[in-house]
């Protein structure tokens, strides 16, 4: 503090301390609370290791499917395939589709549990877990009317009932349907999890 003195003012000079100026501190804005939607990434995650376990199920009970029945002699046998059938081979390779793009799809699950907000992951699953339920759906509904077939017949057009004599394979074809028609249904929670995580 330095004082002039004039013969009628005095003029103060204070000099200003670098310590007492007040220091600005740039923050940067506080991020979007995102812990909902990595719930959801989370649970998405898990879904989809459940629709690996279902479709995989699926595939290999129906691609292992054979029964031949053990009367007649070795040159005359009744044997019930699934290759024998277009239907289950379209439920064979659409389900293998299913469990292979649900396994290239995790590492996209994962990137959408470390980047909650990231909205370009979560349209392309979307867009592919909607084909894939269409997928699934069709090659369950086709294999479960001929499993119907299979189980009662059908009178009007002479198709007798076959689980009588191939029960096993019977057996096994229906329980292959049952987890298409699971993982449909784990396919159907997924596309809902993607659209409700694209919400803002």
């Amino acid at each position: 503090m330095e004082a002039t003195k004039s013969s009628n003012e005095t003029t103060i000079h204070i000099s200003e301390s670098k310590s007492a100026r007040s220091k600005v501190v740039a923050t940067p804005p506080p991020l979007p609370a995102g812990g909902w939607k990595r719930g959801v990434a989370i649970f998405d995650f898990i879904l989809r290791l459940c629709g690996i376990t279902a479709a995989l199920a699926a595939t290999t009970t129906m691609g292992t499917t054979d029964q031949t029945l053990p009367f007649f002699t070795q040159f005359f046998q009744f044997q019930a395939s699934y290759d024998d059938l277009p239907a289950f081979s379209f439920f064979v390779v659409g389900n293998a589709i299913a469990s292979g793009y649900l396994v290239l799809s995790l590492p996209f699950s994962i990137v959408g549990i470390v980047r909650p907000h990231a909205v370009g992951v979560r349209l392309l699953l979307l867009i592919f877990d909607t084909v894939m339920v269409a997928l699934t759906m069709a090659s369950a509904a086709a294999a479960a009317a001929i499993v119907y077939l299979a189980h009662n017949g059908n009178s009007n057009t002479n198709w007798v009932a076959i689980c009588q004599q191939f029960n096993d394979f019977c057996q096994r074809v229906s329980g292959a349907v049952v987890a298409s028609f699971i993982a449909a249904v784990i396919f159907m929670f997924l596309v809902v999890f993607s659209a409700v995580a694209l919400r803002n």
